[in-house]
């Protein structure tokens, strides 16, 4: 008779327990791979993301007096333009956390990429004021949504580097800020000095940041940790009874990036209106956001009207934005290693304060050095975004607060660049304004105190 191929014997001699062991093994080696490749690409769509999250406003700031003459819009209507981004990311980002479960976290980011791709590309060249609201309303659509959905996404992927992640988020937000702001007037001059072409060209960058989310659109990627703790809840070395692993798993593939429909779990929902700790983060988002909407909207105006040229004043909004890049990546790690965040708030708000200061007493003699402390005043939002992911346990939990203190707090926003424009258009002037913001930047500092104090909204919330 003839005898066994090796091969054959080898496969007969072997244990079903180590077939068993070896092809879970291979099957760990080629998952970790494909763990290690997805989250190099998340963090590359999270980069690009951030980048488009401010370009459609501070390119419109930088551009803004050619707009206005271009569209015939008086002071008041300007005021208007530069409200909308608050009232976008206010109506809008509510509906990313039900926008998330019903389709994936990744699939809602990758559709407010392609609404920032063709708003941008399609309000320069709408037809009036109307068609430009209309052009930014879908741009601001995109940028509201993911917003709220950014800290969400650091939350589950990377939960032990919810500061680090945040700050490189906010660090590209920022650079993508300031980029803006500086290029925008020396390319529209190179481009044939058209501000239709100057703001369309923006749009090309939002492209690019689809791309890196058409993976998470539908497949089922589940961030890393999730696998093992779903594993261990079906019995890969669990003991009997450990549904907290089990929900982990659930609860970050449900959030990263799943439909809901695959959800077996489903997070309860807090009531963020009885928690003073989100109040506070809301109020302290919604100030943060006006300074930094008047700032965005209106400060290259305040530069050019103190006989600043248009190519400087772009430049100084730049730097003002562009303080947010170190500052974006240092502030969120120091935040997340003290106990109580209050103490930044208030280095930031002085900083604001002394800034506002300069802009009324020397806007061009001091130019520069009041666009850097206007700049590391404004860092105030990647600390709030970071008090976001502090002052909630779960995933879950950062979404809807993450949806409570963005959208009450973009509401909060809305009245200030309008109040500015009014108060520029009556007065003839800027001294007004500025008293204006001063007065804002007080509040913020003690409410953001409040915010940074050592609580969780669930606590508060389930009372």
């Amino acid at each position: 008779m003839m005898g066994l191929m090796p091969s054959e014997e080898t496969r007969t001699m072997t244990p079903p327990t180590v077939r068993s062991s070896a092809a879970h093994d291979a099957g760990k080696a080629g998952g970790s791979s494909t763990r290690a490749w997805t989250t190099r690409l998340l963090v590359l769509g999270i980069v690009l993301s951030a980048l488009n999250l401010r370009p459609a406003i501070t390119s419109l700031g930088a551009l803004l007096e050619e707009v206005r003459d271009g569209l015939g819009m008086s002071g008041s209507v300007a005021g208007l333009l530069t409200s909308v981004p608050p009232l976008c990311f206010a109506v809008f980002g509510v509906m990313a956390p039900r926008l998330a479960r019903r389709f994936g976290a990744g699939a809602v980011v990758c559709a407010g990429m392609v609404a920032i791709a063709t708003g941008l590309l399609i309000r320069p060249y709408a037809g009036g004021t109307a068609g430009f609201l209309a052009g930014s309303a879908l741009a601001l659509m995109g940028i509201a949504v993911s917003n709220v959905l950014m800290p969400v996404i650091v939350k589950h992927w990377f939960p032990d580097r919810v500061g680090s992640m945040t700050g490189l988020y906010s660090m590209a937000l920022a650079l993508g800020t300031a980029l803006a702001a500086a290029v925008t007037v020396p390319l529209t001059d190179t481009l044939g000095g058209s501000w239709q072409t100057g703001l369309a060209l923006w749009a090309g960058l939002a492209v690019a940041a689809v791309l890196p989310w058409l993976v998470f659109v539908r497949g089922r990627v589940t961030p890393p940790g999730a696998e093992q703790a779903a594993e261990a809840a079906t019995g890969g070395g669990a003991s009997v009874g450990a549904p907290s692993a089990r929900d982990r798993g659930e609860e970050a593939r449900t959030w990263a990036s799943a439909p809901a429909e695959h959800a077996r779990v489903e997070a309860p929902r807090l009531r963020m209106a009885r928690s003073r700790t989100a109040w506070a983060l809301a109020v302290f988002f919604g100030l943060q956001a006006t300074a930094a909407y008047i700032t965005m909207g209106w400060m290259a105006q305040i530069f050019r009207d103190a006989g600043v040229p248009a190519g400087t004043a772009g430049l100084l909004l730049a730097v003002t934005m562009v303080m947010g890049v170190p500052l974006a990546f240092v502030i969120p790690r120091l935040a997340t290693r003290l106990p109580h965040q209050g103490p930044i708030v208030l280095a930031l708000g002085v900083c604001g304060l002394v800034g506002y200061a300069g802009l009324y007493l020397a806007p061009a003699a001091g130019a520069w050095a009041w666009a850097v402390l206007l700049g590391v005043a404004n860092c105030a939002f990647p600390l709030a975004l970071t008090m976001v992911g502090m002052r909630a346990r779960t995933g879950p939990g950062v979404a809807q607060l993450s949806a409570f203190a963005q959208s009450t707090g973009y509401l909060i926003s809305i009245p200030g660049p309008l109040l500015v424009g009014v108060l520029y258009q009556h007065s003839g002037g800027w001294g007004l304004p500025i008293a204006l913001m001063c007065a804002l930047m007080i509040p913020q500092m003690v409410v953001g105190f409040l915010a940074g104090r050592d609580r969780t909204v669930e606590d508060e919330a389930a009372r």
